[in-house]
This record gives structure tokens, C-alpha cells and sequence, in this order.
């Protein structure tokens, strides 16, 4: 890949990735999910979970980094949306 393909991809994971963050924040913070798709965060987390193992297949550190991090913040939030379900406050 060239120099220029690199930074465009680890600005483009950064930017998908630090859109998250206020999402996970405020969810962890008021615990609150009813506005939340159980549907579209599985999908999603799953989704993000390939794109890690497809990273780690190539080797990609841009894929891999950007991925990994967005699944821990996916999963938490898809805890916080499961724990409420489970718990019956949706």
C-alpha cells in the first residue's frame, strides 16, 4: 500500500471508530437503551467482528486496530442493550 493509501485509511478508522465514543459514553452512563436496535447492534457486532478477523487475516494493522476497538465499544453497548432486555426494562 502506498503512503498515502495508509493515512487515508487510518484517518477513515479513526473517524468511523470516534463515532462511537459519545454513542458508548452516554449509553454506560444513563443505561439507557429502548432507543436502541437489539437487531442492529448484533448485526453490527458481528459485522465488526469479521472485519477484525478479515484484518488479522491480512495482517492490516489499520483494519485490525480500528475494528478491535469498535467492538469493545459495540459490545458494550449490546451488554447494556441485552442486560435491560433480560432485566425486562424494555
Amino acid at each position: 500500500m502506498t503512503i498515502t493509501a495508509d493515512i487515508i485509511g487510518y484517518i477513515a478508522a479513526s473517524l468511523t471508530t470516534a463515532s462511537f465514543i459519545p454513542q458508548a459514553i452516554l449509553t454506560l452512563k444513563t443505561r439507557d437503551t429502548a432507543a436502541l436496535s437489539f437487531s442492529m447492534y448484533s448485526l453490527f457486532t458481528l459485522g465488526v467482528l469479521c472485519w477484525l478477523i478479515y484484518g488479522i487475516y491480512l495482517s492490516n494493522k489499520v483494519i485490525i486496530y480500528a475494528n478491535a476497538i469498535t467492538l469493545v465499544l459495540a459490545v458494550s453497548i449490546l451488554s447494556c442493550k441485552i442486560y435491560n432486555m433480560i432485566s425486562k426494562k424494555e
